[in-house]
Parts: C-alpha cells; sequence; structure tokens
C-alpha cells in the first residue's frame, strides 16, 4: 500500500474536480491504456490504476473515506462499482459486454483473513475457462463499546450459510462419480457469439453456456445431500478479532467467510460496526475523547486537583487558579487508539461551574460579603 500513487494523481485531476471532470479524464485514460487498443507491456497495469482511482472517486462515500484515511479507507473499492464502468465501456465502443471485460479485468477472489486494504490483493484475472461467480456476501452487524474501541474485542460468532458440500467436495457429484465436461462449451463455461458491424468490425461476444448455467460440467448423477448445488446450508462458529480504534459505521471485510457459490469461490463477511454511545464520553475525532466535568466557583479561582474519570482509569487533573468557565484541559495519550495509524488521541475535559441549586444561610452571607468586595475593587 505505501507504493500506491494518489487516485488524484493517477487521474490527472485536482482533489476539488467535480464528478464530470474525474468521468471524463478516466475515459480518456482508459481509452489510451485499455489492453485490447495498447499493445504495451505496462498497459494492462496502468488500466488497473486508473481503474482502481476511477471506482474510489466516482463514488460519493467511497471518495469520502479516502480523503479522510487515505488507501486504508478504501477496501472493497470496485463492490458497486460496475454500472460506472458499464457506461464509459459502451461510450468507448465496447458496448454488449462491457461487463465481461470488467469481470475479466476484475473478477474472482479468495484467501482469508482481514483486508490488507488493496482492492488487488486475492483477485485472480481469468481471461478463460469456465465463469467464476463468487458466492454471496454476508452483512453481519456488530454492537461494540468504546472500551471495546479502546483495546479491541474477540467474539465468537455463529454464522448460517451456505458453505461447501464435504459429502462431494463441491463437486455436486455423488460419491463414485465425476461430473462431465460440457460437450457445448467444451469446459468453458462460456460461448461466444460474433457480430459483423460492417466490412471492418468484428465483434466478439462472450456469453454463459445455457447448457451448464456456466459451470463448465455436467452431472449425471447429483449429490444426495446437495442435489447437485455442491453446498449445502450449515451454521459455522467464527471467531472475530476486532482491532483497537476502529469506528461507528466502519465495515470490516473478512475475506473468503461468505457464501459459497455453485461456481466453487467464496463470498466475503462484512462485519458493520456500530459503536454504542457511552454514559459519560463522547468521542471525538483522530482518537480524542470529550468529558464534561462540574467544578465549583471557587476551584476555578483558586485552582485544585482532583482526579477525573477517563477510559484508562482515574486520572490526576490539575485547573490552574484564575481558570475560565468553558476551557479545555488535556490529558495526553488517555483517549483512543488511531485507527489504521499510531498512536492515541487525548482526553479533553471541558470544564463547567456547578451553580448549586440551594444554599445555607452562612453560605449566602460569605457570597454576598465576596460581592461586596468585588463591587469595591471594580470603583
Amino acid at each position: 500500500m505505501a507504493n500506491k500513487r494518489d487516485y488524484y494523481e493517477v487521474l490527472g485531476i485536482q482533489k476539488t474536480a467535480s464528478k464530470d471532470e474525474i468521468k471524463n479524464n478516466y475515459r480518456k485514460l482508459a481509452l489510451k491504456f485499455h489492453p485490447d487498443r495498447n499493445k504495451s507491456k505496462d498497459a494492462e497495469e496502468k488500466f488497473k490504476e486508473i481503474s482502481e482511482a476511477y471506482a474510489v472517486l466516482s463514488d460519493d462515500e467511497k471518495r469520502k473515506r479516502y480523503d479522510t484515511y487515505g488507501h486504508i479507507g478504501t477496501e472493497e473499492v470496485f463492490r458497486g462499482s460496475e454500472a460506472n464502468f458499464e457506461e464509459i465501456f459502451k461510450d468507448m465502443g465496447f458496448g454488449g459486454f462491457a461487463k465481461t471485460i470488467f469481470e475479466q479485468m476484475f473478477g474472482g477472489r479468495g484467501g482469508g483473513g482481514f483486508t490488507s486494504g488493496d482492492p488487488f490483493s486475492g483477485f485472480t484475472f481469468n481471461m478463460g475457462g469456465s465463469e467464476r461467480r463468487r458466492g454471496r456476501d454476508i452483512l453481519y452487524d456488530m454492537e461494540i463499546s468504546l472500551e471495546d474501541v479502546l483495546k479491541g474485542k474477540k467474539d465468537e460468532i455463529e454464522l448460517p450459510k451456505f458453505d461447501r458440500c464435504y459429502d462431494c467436495n463441491g463437486s455436486g457429484a455423488e460419491k463414485g462419480s465425476k461430473p462431465k465436461i460440457c460437450t457445448e462449451c467444451n469446459g468453458r463455461g462460456q460461448t461466444t457469439r460474433t457480430y459483423n458491424q460492417g466490412r471492418f468490425s468484428t465483434f466478439i461476444s462472450l456469453e454463459t453456456c445455457h447448457n451448464c448455467k456456466g459451470k463448465g460440467e455436467i452431472i449425471d448423477h447429483p449429490c444426495n445431500k446437495c442435489h447437485g448445488s455442491g453446498r449445502v446450508k450449515i451454521t459455522k462458529k467464527l471467531q472475530l478479532n476486532i482491532p483497537a480504534g476502529v469506528e461507528d459505521g466502519m465495515t470490516l471485510q473478512l475475506t473468503g467467510e461468505g457464501e459459497y457459490s455453485e461456481s466453487g469461490y467464496h463470498g466475503d463477511l462484512l462485519i458493520r460496526i456500530h459503536v454504542t454511545p457511552h454514559k459519560i464520553f463522547e468521542r471525538l475525532d483522530d482518537g480524542h475523547i470529550l468529558y464534561n466535568l462540574n467544578v465549583n466557583y471557587t476551584s476555578l479561582v483558586l485552582g485544585t486537583e482532583l482526579k477525573v474519570p477517563t477510559l484508562h482509569g482515574l486520572e490526576k487533573l490539575k485547573i490552574p487558579p484564575g481558570t475560565s468557565s468553558d476551557a479545555i484541559l488535556r490529558l495526553k495519550g488517555k483517549g483512543l487508539p488511531r485507527y489504521g495509524s499510531y498512536g492515541k488521541g487525548d482526553q479533553l475535559i471541558k470544564l463547567r461551574i456547578d451553580i448549586p441549586q440551594k444554599i445555607s444561610d452562612k453560605q449566602k452571607w460569605l457570597l454576598k460579603e465576596l460581592d461586596k468586595e468585588f463591587q469595591r475593587d471594580r470603583f
């Protein structure tokens, strides 16, 4: 990730660029580096780079995450971006099979563990063979406390999903038999159709084989447990390790822990984090937290030292003499870890005067005497 170029630099635009500017610059660069037009050795890598940049900057939410967190906030950059690419590929003259181009360039994934933030880690670029459809992604909502954000959290969950049938090892064929290669597509899972559009232009479209439904194989004797699908419904126990510093609304990706597809590929588990509000602390940006402290008037005037609660335990706080109301004091490093970065934020303590609703006769007399002193000093 350290070697990634800035997305704005990749597309040759300013950070204030509009959506139209982003789209127009990507279209120009895509025409220049598309592997079907540009046969240079680095064309495909450059095409992937500009496509990755466009997938993020053309989406308002992904662009906001990128502007805030950099590349670490751009997990799953291509998810939901197919429509944007479809429109541009049609403009470039690849209409009719733009989705095929997109899937060939950025198709199925594998591997395991939380995403590294690199959208190409685990990608396979299948330029032939049967169509590789990933299983469905699973979204799991998880509530954690602010204390969990401080230390991280380990939790075991039970996840109902479709997974590989181990009776047939995902083949879909009963024991002792094997699937046969589809004679319609010769095991490719795809058939080709040629379109002649004039004397000098011929387009070839790749389509899913209708005979084997894209699997490249035909099953004559289906497995009794999965009925030929290669997958069964299970409930899997899964250990989740939520890292410290995660933020409310953030989605973590556990690659390969989604549902299993009939094509033999797992989707991902997406863990959406919900941080429950704390009773006394308010979370701020950059790992900082805020605590409101009520103190009496004399403590602000004379100064004092007292103990205040933090997520790390009680800490000493020194209030200097003559501190004004609404002043903000700071305890360094007593905030939350910064996700994807180093160090911790601070705890900010906002001071507020605690005005008593009832006072004794003696307190009233003392306050009146104090007021007389202030009046005398004023005039």
